[in-house]
Formats: structure tokens, sequence, C-alpha cells
């Protein structure tokens, strides 16, 4: 048997005012909790650290575009490796969790039910799987791999473009994203589910750090979580503002207005999201996402049905054909294979990996909060599989529609950068301006109800794990999280996309190390769960009962089960003559 696990028939009976036996399922009872209210050291320390990189960003945008230049190239030269490696790593280590032993321990109590309909549960994964993100590559990922293949698929024009192209955007889009937030998400809601842990990513850290991960220790994870979580979301509000200008120079015709309107674009829907935060319309919010989620409905099914909709059906099939078949070799594609490769990896998959790292935390956070009662098995099958079908439909809808354009001769790859090409492609259309007016406002309203998510995640780690942190902080960090996307696109210059990936890669390099660490102390708990603990024992005690058999009577025995004796605190023996056979 493991060490400090004692043999079925030597079990203790557990003392009433003392630790239950690991083999038990305890009343998750919440930890000791911390003083509440404001963690100074964390929250003081990452908003010094914030507004120093503001105010170096405003004052001396050039030194720090420098900067993040000569950052960018030592990360790919030294730590490429590691992204590739490690979201890889995290696809196997989540379904290997799924499959194996673990699988059936749930997120809560043994007895416990979902806390959520399954229906319900899809449903809000479905509204984590939708962002600014799809919005803005929707069209312009496999256009501009329709254009450009990747390095080691050929030439432009190439038969097998057109797959190449899709395989790519879904390897960027689906397993891979879904698994960093299913790691995130399964250590949070493990340890608060099961555990009775808070809700901060360093409570995770409790098997490997013991109690230092309340400690310095711990408040140094979290630090670097919020950090994550800034940038990450600062590089979707920077993509989302980028989006609505190009809209807003094609409907409106305002052009040349350069970074000037993108970061007065980012202004406003800053202002409103604090407008809502101060004026608490909770219930507002709501409603805007769930608006949002049928308008992006409305949206894919209008171009399924007025675009080339038999070319998008067959796309489905032949898109995720195409990315099981290229899997291993995208997979492994590095920075080995010379410097066009580097600079490829650095603009799409590390940048992609870096980005879903830093959203790890808040997305993590999230589905974590609505898979009380899933097993490991129901919450990894539903995490990877439901947002990855949701991904393989709005590229073949969206990409499918553009590539069918290009090939029939309007040039979208060339007509203007990534965030004009929807536009570019719903032109094509009937309707249009209001078809682009749609997309303005779904990715205004992502904007605003993005950052109001990620500010309460942050607000949430600044506060010691709170479920509602303090108005004023949330505030802090949601205009922190505006500032911070205006810097990244000044810091790209006339091309603000490249400022909005380099800082992103740069950003989520610590998020790595730690998520490595979170998946090594999520195994460690797993591996002291009752249940797993239980399942030892009764192989251990069928074990042992089948060599007594078969050595006292051969093959004439039978198994069965009974109380046994139990001591009574006066010392007599109390029997129980029930027995189950």
């Amino acid at each position: 048997m493991p060490s400090g696990i004692e043999r079925p028939r030597d079990l203790p009976t557990p003392d009433p005012g003392g630790d239950p036996h690991p083999a038990l399922d305890p009343a998750v009872r919440p930890a000791a909790e911390r003083e509440r209210g404001l963690d100074r050291i964390v929250f003081g320390v990452t908003a010094l650290i914030s507004l120093a990189f503001l105010a170096w960003g405003f004052v001396s945008t050039e030194s720090l575009a420098d900067a993040s230049a000569d950052g960018l190239g030592w990360t790919m030269s030294s730590a490429g490796w590691l992204f590739v490696l490690a979201s890889s790593g995290f696809v196997v280590f989540v379904i290997w969790l799924a499959l194996g032993k673990f699988g059936n321990i749930p997120l809560g109590r043994d007895d416990e039910e979902p806390e959520f309909r399954t229906i319900s549960w899809v449903a809000m994964m479905f509204s984590a799987g939708m962002g600014i993100g799809l919005m803005f590559y929707g069209v312009s990922e496999p256009i501009a791999h329709l254009a450009t293949p990747p390095p080691g698929t050929g030439e432009p024009g190439n038969p097998e473009a057109a797959q190449d192209a899709m395989a790519t955007t879904l390897f960027h889009w689906t397993l891979h994203p879904w698994a960093i937030y299913a790691v995130v998400g399964l250590a949070v809601a493990y340890g608060v589910y099961r555990k009775g842990r808070l809700q901060l990513i360093s409570s995770a850290f409790e098997p490997l750090l013991g109690r230092h991960a309340r400690g310095l220790g711990g408040r140094a994870i979290d630090m670097f979580a919020i950090f994550a979580t800034l940038f990450g979301s600062a590089t979707s509000l920077g993509l989302g503002a980028l989006q609505i200008a190009s809209g807003l120079e094609i409907v409106a015709g305002l052009g040349g207005t350069g970074n000037g309107l993108l970061v007065g674009i980012i202004a406003v829907l800053t202002a409103a999201f604090v407008l809502s935060a101060v004026s608490g319309v909770a219930r507002g919010i709501q409603w805007l996402s769930n608006v949002n989620m049928v308008l992006a409905v409305a949206l894919a099914l209008f171009v399924f049905v007025v675009g080339p909709t038999v070319f998008i059906l067959n796309l489905v099939p032949t898109s995720i054909g195409s990315y099981v078949a290229e899997l291993p070799m995208m997979a492994a594609r590095t920075a080995a294979e010379g410097a066009e490769t580097s600079d490829w990896l650095s603009t799409w998959t590390i940048f992609y990996w870096a980005w879903w790292l830093s959203w790890a935390p808040f997305v993590g956070m999230f589905i974590a909060r609505i898979s009380r009662g899933r097993t490991i098995r129901q919450f990894v099958s539903g995490v990877l599989l439901v947002p990855s079908l949701v991904s393989v439909v709005w590229f073949c809808v969206f990409g499918g529609a553009a590539i069918d354009l290009q090939k029939a001769g309007t040039d979208i790859a060339g007509a203007g950068g990534l965030e004009a090409q929807l536009f570019d492609t719903l032109a094509a259309y009937p309707l249009a301006t209001v078809s682009s007016v749609v997309v303005m406002v779904l990715v205004a309203i992502f904007f605003i109800s993005g950052a109001d998510a990620a500010s309460i995640v942050m607000g949430s780690l600044s506060e010691r794990g709170t479920i509602n942190p303090s108005r004023p902080i949330v505030i802090f960090w949601g205009v922190a999280t505006g500032a911070v996307a205006s810097v990244m696109l000044l810091v790209g210059g006339k091309d603000a996309l490249s400022g909005l990936q380099t800082i992103t890669v740069i950003a989520g390099l610590p998020f790595v190390l730690i998520m490595i660490g979170l998946a090594a102390a999520l195994v460690k708990d797993l591996a002291a769960d009752p249940l797993v603990v239980r399942r030892r024992y009764a192989i251990e005690a069928v074990e042992a009962a089948v060599i007594t058999g078969v050595t006292e009577h051969g093959d004439d025995f039978v198994l069965s089960v009974e109380r046994g004796q139990v001591e009574s605190t006066e010392g007599d023996a109390q029997t129980d003559d029930d027995q189950r056979r």
C-alpha cells in the first residue's frame, strides 16, 4: 500500500473532532479564511507596475517599442519551444485526466448533482467560446493562410491551400486553447468545490507549496495571474478597436485617422464600461450579452444562407479531416526550421498560445464557477468539444465565404488589413451596411462585457478571492485594461496589430511556468482524492481476500462483505450481525 494509507482491516474509526480518514468524503468546509478585503501587497505591486508600464508607453512609446521588439526576439529564440511543447502537453494532459483513473472524480461531494442542467451548462460554454477574437479572425485568418500558406505547406495557389488554411485555423482555435483553459478550470473547481479552498490561482498550489501558497509565493502567483489577465484582455480590446475603426472607415467614411481613432474608440468603450460598473447594471450587461449571442448566431446564419451554402457544408468535414491529418506537423513546428518560420510563429501560433495562456485565469475561473458537480470526464468532454465545435462552424461559415470569394476573383486578402476583411466579405452580399453595423455592435458589446468580466477576475485576485470585489477595484482594472490596450496599439506604430502580438507573447511567458506547476499540483491533489484512496483499498482488500480464499479453499470459495467489530468507548466489543453477500 502507498505510504500513509493503512490496509483495509486496519481502517481506524475517524475521530469526530479530528480530520476524517483520507478514504472518506468529508463535508466540504471553507478553508480557514484569511483577512477579508484588499490584499495590499497583491494589488499594490500589480497596480504600481501597471501604472509604470502605462507611463513608459505614453511618455516614450518608441523606447517601449524597441524594448518589446528585443523581448520578443529573446522569447522566440530562447523559449518558443516551451510554448509549443506546453500547449500540446496540456491537450494530452486533460485527455489523460478524463480517460484515466481520475475521470470519475466529481468537482464537489461524492453524491452532489451538477449545479446546472446539461443544456444550460452547454449554452454557457457556448457563450464562453465566443468573443472579439472570433469576430476579428473569422475571415482574416483563413484568408491570410490561403494567400500566404504556412511554412512547409506549399506555394500560394497550390491545390491544398484552402485545406491547409482551414486546418491551421482550427489548430489555433479548437483543442489547444480550451485544453489550456481546462487545466485552470479543473484546478480551481476541484480546490473550491472538493477541498473548500479560496477561489484563487495560488490556492490550487497548496499540494505543492503547502502553507507557502498563502504567503509571498502564493501572492506572486496571483500577481502573475493578474498581469496575464490584464495583457490578454487588453489584446482582445485592441483587436476590437481595430475592427470597429475599420468598420467606421468603411460605413461612415472616416479615413486617415490612424491610431488617434483607435485610442478614441477605446476611451469611449472604456467609459461605457465604467458607467455600467458604477451604475451596477449587472442585469443589463447580462441582457446585452444574451442579445450579442443572438446577433452572432443571426449573422452566421445570414452569411451561411446568402453565401456559398453548399461549399460551406462541404468545407466542414474537409476542414476537420485536414486538421486531424496535419495535427502532428502543426504541433511540431518550431523556430528550428529557420528565421522565416520563427517570424511566422511569433505572428500566429506562439502569439495564440501566449494569448490563450493570458486568458486562462479569466476563462478558467469562469468555467470552474459553472461546473460544480460535474465529473472530471464530463468537464473535459464539455470544455474541449463544445467550444471547439462552435469554432469549427464559425470559421467554416466566415472563412468559407471569404475563400469562395477569393477564388471567384474578389481580392479579400489584398483589399485591406486583417481588421477590414470581414467587412470586405460582407460587402459582397446583400444588406452590407446593415451587417457591417451589426458587426460593430457585436464587437462593442463584447468589448464592454469582456472588460467587465476580466476586471471582476482581477478584482477577485486583488481581494483574496472574493466573488464580489469592490466597485472601485473593478473600475481601476477596467480602466487599466483600456489604457494598456491603447499603449499596445501605439507600440505597433502604423502596424498596430504587431504591438498587440509582441507584448502578448512576452507577457504570456511567465504564466507558462505557472500553468505547468498548476498541472503538477492538480495531479498531486487528485492522487490523494477519497475516491482514488477507496479504489486502492478495494483493490488491496479484494486481492488479499482472493489469495486467502484460494490458499485455504482452492476454487471453492465465495467473497462476502460484513461489518467488523468496533471497540466502543468502554472497551466492549460491539458486533453487527447484518451480513451482505
